[in-house]
């Protein structure tokens, strides 16, 4: 596999994943193998059947440790028996109406949990970056029609929320008070979608189970206005970050970093489920308005400019290829084809569509003379 340029040599390096065994944290894992990255991997089980973690069969090929990030003394130990040179941590409670019915259980794990792998990077001297993944949501949400900067109040209305942004005020609080040890990033995705995804209340999900009912994909909140990005578009941005921290000068990129999509990207729920229901082919949409009962945010986007500027990381995928690629990696599954192989098939489109991007941007250059 051609690998973009941009994330970085991981051949051979110790990479300690939290969360491996969700939807991104399986996509991420089966990356940093595919690269060559040693891996260990510190999670619950997987909570959905099915579960991409085992599809992938990455229990098999990485070191699998099942455990609670808010079980800080087995967190330590592991850190510490592992001595990864690279953390992302990506375990959390990810699901803001899950948040409603157990908001102590989602501060604990957003919150404690990072609190938990900030300490136990902080003892072990092998680690020299740690990418903490927190959310858009996490930005004190004024339903403004710009995107949300990273010097931008944090904030939150649900609990799930605003955990994430008590977990970006802690990232903060650890790299200020101990400086001079592992340089701490954080970094703030949109709303995540692609193939091996079954988590409750999540659209994708609710269209699969549409189409499997035979029934038209009810939206609860069709207006509702969302930054949506491949799974594969954040996790480029994270392993860009781990990269640069690396460097000799990494220290000045320990600070938070949105991996957002473009302007072109954001549109409504109504029109990404039109999207999906054209990708597969079969289908319908109920977009008839339904009051959400819990509060949900109606509009928000993510100003990915730090990003492309200081990271060169910008997205590659506009939200009609993202949509189409999701609807057809589910469809491909049904009909029998292997989730390894469709995963890989989109790990190589979307290498070949970096390196593409890659080349078009040195020629621009050449032909504005900005290159020799």
């Amino acid at each position: 596999m051609v690998s973009p340029a941009s994330i970085g040599t991981w051949a051979g390096r110790r990479v300690l994943v939290t969360g491996h065994t969700g939807f991104k944290g399986s996509w991420l894992s089966h990356w940093l193998l595919a690269e060559g990255a040693d891996v260990a991997g510190y999670a619950l089980a997987p909570d959905t059947t099915p579960a991409l973690f085992n599809l992938l069969g990455l229990a098999q090929r990485l070191r699998h440790i099942e455990a609670d990030v808010r079980d800080a003394g087995r967190l330590a130990a592991e850190v510490a028996a592992f001595r990864p040179e690279v953390v992302l941590h990506l375990a959390a409670q990810p699901l803001v109406r899950r948040s409603y019915r157990e908001p102590r259980q989602t501060w604990e794990t957003n919150v404690l949990g990072t609190v938990n792998l900030l300490e136990a990077v902080r003892a072990c001297d092998a680690v020299r970056a740690c990418v903490v993944v927190t959310s858009d949501k996490c930005y004190e949400n004024r339903e403004w029609l710009w995107g949300y900067r990273e010097d931008e109040a944090l904030g939150g209305h649900d609990p799930y929320s605003s955990s994430k942004g008590a977990a970006e005020l802690a990232v903060a609080s650890w790299r200020r008070s101990f400086p001079g040890g592992v340089r701490l990033a954080s970094a703030r995705a949109g709303n995540v979608i692609g193939g091996g995804d079954w988590s409750a209340d999540r659209i994708v999900t609710d269209f699969i189970l549409a189409i499997q009912a035979g029934q038209p994909l009810r939206l609860r909140n069709p207006h509702a206005t969302r930054p949506w990005q491949h799974v594969l578009e954040p996790l480029s941005g994270y392993l860009t970050l781990a990269d640069r921290l690396l460097e000799s000068d990494g220290d000045r990129c320990a600070e938070a970093w949105n991996f957002g999509p473009s302007d072109a990207s954001v549109t409504t729920v109504a029109e990404l489920a039109r999207l999906l229901v054209a990708a597969w082919g079969v289908g319908a949409v109920d977009a008839s308005t339904v009051a959400p009962p819990l509060h949900e945010a109606g509009l928000l986007k993510l100003d990915a400019s730090k990003a492309a500027a200081r990271l060169g990381w910008r997205g590659r995928w506009d939200v009609v290829e993202t949509a189409t690629r999701t609807a057809r990696w589910y469809r491909a599954l049904t009909e029998g084809a292997d989730a390894r192989a469709l995963v890989d098939a989109d790990l190589a489109a979307f290498s070949a569509a970096a390196a593409a991007a890659s080349r078009a941007a040195i020629h621009l250059g050449r032909s504005d003379g900005t290159h020799d």
